[in-house]
């Protein structure tokens, strides 16, 4: 997530989404499940998926396939209208410009169902930042929340069907688009949750600061 913030490997990847998602990804969004902030609430991931359906969806097909894709989610409506997601990260997801939202939608097969899990990210408009993570399984015909996340700076992101969450980190003095490094969080489904597997951490170099070392005297 560092392009959206100017920081560590993440920023660029985001960057690239957030500028392209509002023309990209939404705009051809067709509404197949229908009703689909910083906040401070932190992670709210390794609890029992929530069971509360968020939007509709079309009923999974008889298929020898493991997952199928779903047709394109509206994530604006999903995201708005789930109980799970704070005020905060609802008053951020506005348009941009017109009618173009800033969200990034990715499909996947991350809690081993017959379709596609929907990963959301929210982001702010000017820059990008992410403010929220969210999963939703179909479940019994609807989209329900499985994951939630909002502790930004962060991004959610599906790697070798496991759910993979970075978070900037911050010393006292950095500014915004500078973070001193980040947490890379890698969740795995396990029966009817995702727990956490594994997380490293990296911290980030700072060139500007540092100062030539002097070749050792032959």
């Amino acid at each position: 997530m560092r392009g959206l913030t100017g920081a560590g490997p993440v920023r660029a990847r985001t960057t690239t989404r957030a500028a392209t998602t509002a023309t990209a990804v939404l705009a051809a969004v067709a509404l197949s499940a229908a009703g689909c902030g910083t906040g401070g609430t932190g992670a709210r991931d390794e609890g029992p998926a929530h069971t509360d359906p968020v939007a509709s969806a079309p009923a999974a097909a008889a298929s020898a396939e493991p997952s199928r894709t779903p047709d394109r989610v509206d994530a604006v409506r999903l995201v708005k209208a789930d109980p799970e997601v704070s005020a905060e990260v609802k008053r951020e997801l506005k348009p941009c410009v017109a009618d173009q939202y800033p969200v990034d939608v990715s499909y996947g097969n991350l809690t081993r169902g017959s379709v596609d899990d929907v990963v959301v990210n929210v982001l702010t408009c000017g820059d990008a930042v992410g403010v929220g993570s969210y999963v939703y399984r179909e479940q019994g015909g609807a989209y329900v929340n499985v994951f939630s996340a909002e502790e930004p700076p962060l991004y959610a992101e599906i790697d070798g069907g496991d759910l993979v969450v970075t978070k900037q980190v911050y010393a006292r003095k950095d500014q915004v688009s500078n973070p001193s490094g980040d947490d890379v969080i890698t969740y795995r489904w396990e029966s009817d949750r995702f727990t956490e597997k594994y997380r490293t951490h990296n911290d980030y170099g700072q060139v500007s600061g540092t100062k030539p070392v002097p070749a050792p005297d032959s």
